[in-house]
């Protein structure tokens, strides 16, 4: 995998910034993040590839067959991809940091899941994963938050609950932020995600 493997925003960021890499919701593009990036690491370089999945017309990050059920070899496929194309972006100066919300979430996690070294923090935003997740090591020192909805119709608690545990048995430091709605994106979150990646802000003022 290339650079060049997804359709990409590729954005030039301040020293001192973690490199942010984005993934979005079904139906959106790379664009959806871009005001969430900026709300918690403002000035960030930022890599947004678009889901090159099409569901009917809506970009997706890999197949499902229905609702909350994956095609499971189709999601190996696609998170080997993804992964590649991570590391072909990654900059080894800097901290990388991963945002995804709902079906871009499940892809940065289960990206998390194959290669932990990728990245330093990952921010999750109403995952759903409906499967038994497998490690390829630990996440010791890994920063991961969940953001979810108490009544969030796509991604019930318990599972969210169930990834919260699994993720913590293998040594992520994993925050989790409720709110008392569904399966939208709620100011909180954003305020969830900032403290939570503040210590890798470390911003001299410069360029790079």
């Amino acid at each position: 995998m290339t650079t060049d493997g997804y359709i990409h925003l590729a954005l030039k960021g301040k020293a001192g910034k973690p490199l942010v890499f984005t993934f979005h919701g079904t139906g959106a593009n790379e664009n959806q993040l871009l005001p969430i990036v900026e709300g918690v690491l403002p000035g960030a370089p930022v890599v947004s590839p678009r889901g090159d999945v099409s569901e009917n017309g809506a970009a997706r990050f890999f197949r499902r067959t229905a609702e909350g059920v994956y095609d499971m070899d189709d999601l190996a496929r696609r998170t080997e991809a993804m992964a590649a194309f991570v590391r072909a972006h990654r900059d080894a100066g800097r901290k990388t940091v991963g945002i995804g919300y709902s079906n871009g979430a499940n892809i940065l996690a289960s990206v998390v899941f194959a290669d932990p070294s990728l990245f330093d923090a990952a921010v999750l935003m109403h995952p759903l994963i409906p499967f038994q997740p497998k490690v390829q090591g630990r996440l010791d020192g890994k920063r991961i938050l969940i953001t979810a909805g108490r009544y969030d119709p796509i991604c019930p608690p318990h599972l969210t609950a169930r990834l919260e545990a699994h993720l913590r048995a293998v040594g992520a430091d994993v925050i989790v932020d409720w709110h008392d709605g569904g399966h939208e994106i709620r100011p909180q979150e954003i305020e969830a995600a900032k403290r939570a990646l503040a210590e890798f802000d470390v911003s001299t003022g410069g360029t790079a």
